[in-house]
């Protein structure tokens, strides 16, 4: 009786058992890949994958086993039933891919079950060659032997497919396909340990056995068809790698390309990171991959939170800075077949300084950088709740620039800006942290201050002096002397909420402007009576015109060596039903101020022109014009429109303007008085003299005439310098060709002095007091002869220092 384990040395042939070890190396490595395919590519390719895995893994099973059986030379003629041989490959190929598609199905159990069943097909395949192993003697078995190499193949083949299939890299699969190996032969060498041949002559070897030559050549055939699935398996594997490492590469590129940073962790580890993250994170993209997610984002657990829930947090750099930062995590499961997060990191300094810069903007004044009218509203809202808490006071100060407007007109609104710029550099110079300046719009400014607990501790009133001190003590960088009045009112002494508080203060600062300029004004009850009167007046006028309560009056402008009247200033007059007649002194600004003198202006220049063309004699109209009424860009078309409505030809109507609506904007002013001069409209500068006289305004602008002020020509016998003035302007007009008329003719000491000086023409009380054009019906309508008599008389019979008048 011989035993198998005893001569497997001096009866086998090294060089087969060494190439059935090759061929089994082979098909566990090919089955190994194969497998890692199958469970990639998933779908029903998995299926076709999974087949071709269990015939490289069931044939190498095979080939190894016959391999070996080939190797051992026992000294007896042997052979293979055909029946079993064939039975022992379908048992290897259809039991190991039954294992194989357990094992793929996901997860440790399932692989080993799915090792252990691949296990059971190596026993199978064995034991069934074994049967069909055919010898002139007898086969003995050792049944404990044969349970250990079923258990030892069941084991073996659970660990290498467990081991293979959980690891995503190359020394993973081959140690999965080591431990197939060891299944594979260890079950072989175990279970020919566990036979005990017998040799009996009388037992014979059937004609119909396979000779073991021809079981060589199927073993050829099934070791080459392991070469090629081995081959098969490798170009999967090259092509599967290169795939992976272009789209590695494509992945690592779009990643890099992304403006966000971008990481892809496990379990809290960073797997990988692209170029924003790293430069975020001040470090090389290399150099993250397995380092802790919380060492940059502490705080922040993968998985927590909602997906795609934008969380704001602090990304630690390197050397220890912190950034603030958006962060966004999203499970990927599909990354390497195992639960990871994506982790989208976006940079939130750019837009906090936004944020900062648009908030500032929101409460503050860009020019001067002071609190603005919002902030100024809510600070004041809080200090007046904390005095009412705290039983103290507190002031406001309204300031306000004195003549801005003619700062803008002069020097430009450069010089206006920089003008407001220093008033906030000084005053703001002067407040402490308990006080707030605002800029509330325009030239308008106001103090927040906090006041003492005495009711006559003045602080406010001390504030205002000291701002008033500076101002004037300093020359202005940009060139105009600084010059502000205030107004004050304390709550709660003064008024009982935040608007009465910003009223009275107002209310304060209008008296110091009416009071002089230039002085600080503390409010008290007359003066809200005094603003209360105002805005009704304002109100009043916007409607005076729809209410018929504004009427003209006409001053006729007469030649001084005739006496002949040449034509008529129209002045406008209002009514009041119940404050009686208003001087235009008070109501022109208020209409100026308001807006309202647009329409109080187109209804004095309508009713004019149509009252002039009723006239049968073709005297001249001349009417007042503002400067907001002079730049509007709709007053040529409207002039246009008047006389065409009316008939009135345009020679005779005549435009008075000053020397402040030039100044405000020369450029339109220029344009709209040529397009007025193209109409055939007279354009006359009134009051030459008391704005910003200028020779140059003169050569500039088409003007026809001139009017000497009223208050010039009642210096001339008192004041050397104003007759001067008179002379002057008398041969300033000659000189450039233009007509001169002298204003406010009261005495007839006046009219000799215009007559001896070659003026020609005047008007005044002492040549006609204003009044409705009925009165000079005698004028308008064909009486100029007897009109002159009258006049000249009047001029003889007037005695020096007496003021003559026509009624």
């Amino acid at each position: 009786m011989l035993t198998v384990i005893g001569c497997f040395v001096g009866d086998h042939n090294v060089w087969l058992v060494a190439l059935a070890g090759l061929v089994c190396a082979l098909a566990s490595a090919t089955a190994m890949e194969l497998l890692t395919h199958a469970v990639r590519a998933g779908g029903r390719s998995r299926f076709t994958w999974l087949a071709v895995a269990a015939a490289a893994g069931g044939s190498g099973i095979w080939a190894t086993h016959f391999l070996a059986m080939l190797a051992f030379e026992p000294g007896l003629p042997s052979g293979y039933g055909l029946g079993l041989t064939l039975l022992s490959y379908a048992d290897a190929v259809a039991i190991t891919g039954l294992g194989f598609a357990l094992a793929t199905t996901g997860g440790r159990v399932r692989a080993a079950i799915g090792g252990a069943v691949a296990g059971g097909g190596i026993a199978a395949m064995h034991y069934t060659g074994m049967a069909a192993y055919q010898v002139p003697g007898h086969l003995l078995w050792n049944p404990a032997l044969v349970v250990v190499s079923v258990g030892l193949g069941a084991a073996l083949g659970a660990a290498a497919l467990v081991v293979g299939l959980s690891s995503d890299g190359v020394r993973g699969r081959c140690l999965g396909a080591a431990l197939l190996i060891l299944a594979i032969c260890g079950h072989h060498f175990t279970g020919m340990g566990a036979v005990t041949l017998l040799p009996d002559p009388a037992v014979t070897i059937p004609e119909s056995a396979i000779r073991t030559d021809w079981l060589a050549a199927a073993v050829a055939v099934a070791s080459c068809l392991i070469l090629l699935m081995a081959g098969a398996a490798l170009l999967i594997d090259l092509r599967e790698r290169r795939r992976a490492a272009f789209e590695r590469e494509r992945l690592l590129s779009l990643a890099n390309a992304a403006v966000e940073g971008l990481v892809v962790c496990r379990a809290g580890q960073i797997v990988s990171a692209n170029e924003a993250f790293a430069r975020l994170a001040g470090a090389e993209a290399a150099s993250l991959a397995g380092t802790g997610l919380a060492a940059y984002l502490p705080g922040l657990v993968a998985g927590s939170g909602t997906p795609d829930q934008p969380l704001e947090a602090e990304l630690v750099q390197v050397g220890g800075t912190t950034i603030p930062v958006e962060v966004i995590m999203r499970p990927v499961a599909e990354y390497g077949r195992q639960p990871h997060h994506a982790v989208a990191v976006r940079d939130l300094r750019a837009r906090r300084r936004a944020e900062s810069e648009i908030h500032y903007l929101a409460h503050h004044d860009a020019l001067t950088g002071l609190a603005n009218r919002t902030s100024f509203h809510a600070r004041l809202e809080r200090a007046m709740r904390a005095a009412d808490g705290q039983g103290t006071r507190l002031a406001v100060l309204c300031l306000d620039l004195d003549r801005f407007k003619e700062v803008n007109d002069l020097f430009g609104h450069a010089a206006g800006d920089a003008m407001l710029r220093d008033l906030a550099l000084r005053v703001g110079g002067l407040l402490d942290g308990n006080q707030l300046m605002a800029r509330l719009g325009g030239d308008e400014f106001a103090i927040l201050t906090p006041q003492g607990p005495g009711s006559a501790d003045g602080t406010a009133e001390r504030l205002a002096e000291r701002i008033l001190t500076t101002l004037a003590a300093v020359p202005a960088a940009s060139g105009p002397v600084i010059a502000t009045s205030i107004g004050i009112a304390v709550y709660p002494d003064d008024a009982p909420d935040q608007r009465a508080l910003l009223s009275y203060a107002d209310a304060a600062l209008y008296r110091a402007k009416n009071e002089g300029r230039g002085t600080c004004r503390r409010y008290d009850a007359s003066m809200g009576a005094q603003i209360r009167d105002r805005r009704m007046l304002e109100h009043d006028l916007r409607h005076a015109v729809a209410r018929s309560e504004l009427h003209l009056v006409y001053q006729p402008q007469t030649q001084i060596g005739t006496g002949a009247v040449t034509g008529f200033e129209a002045l406008l007059r209002w009514v009041h039903p119940e404050r009686g007649t208003i001087s235009p002194a008070v109501f022109v600004p208020i209409a100026e101020e308001t807006g309202a003198i647009l329409e109080i202006g187109a209804w004095v220049l309508r009713e004019a022109c149509r009252t002039a063309a009723g006239w049968t004699q073709p005297l001249a109209i001349a009417v007042n014009v503002s400067a907001v009424q002079l730049h509007n860009p709709h007053f040529v078309q409207f002039v246009h429109g008047t006389l065409f409505e009316t008939g009135l030809k345009a020679d005779r109507l005549e435009i008075e303007i000053t020397e402040t609506a030039l100044i405000r904007d020369p450029g339109r002013a220029l344009l709209t008085l040529r397009q007025l001069k193209a109409l055939g409209v007279q354009i006359a500068m009134d009051d030459f003299g008391t704005g910003y006289s200028s020779l140059s305004n003169l050569r500039s602008f088409p003007f026809d005439r001139i009017k000497i002020d009223g208050s010039f020509i009642k210096a001339v016998h008192t004041n050397p310098q104003g007759a001067a003035i008179v002379r002057s302007v008398l041969g300033l007009g000659r000189g450039l060709g233009l007509s001169v008329v002298a204003e406010g003719v009261e005495t007839a000491d006046e009219l000799s002095f215009l007559a001896q000086e070659n003026c020609t023409s005047a008007q005044g009380y002492l040549l006609g007091r204003p009044a409705p054009i009925e009165r000079f019906t005698a004028h308008t309508h064909g009486a100029q002869v007897q009109g002159a008599q009258v006049q000249g008389a009047q001029l003889q019979g007037a005695q020096p220092g007496r003021t003559a008048a026509v009624a």
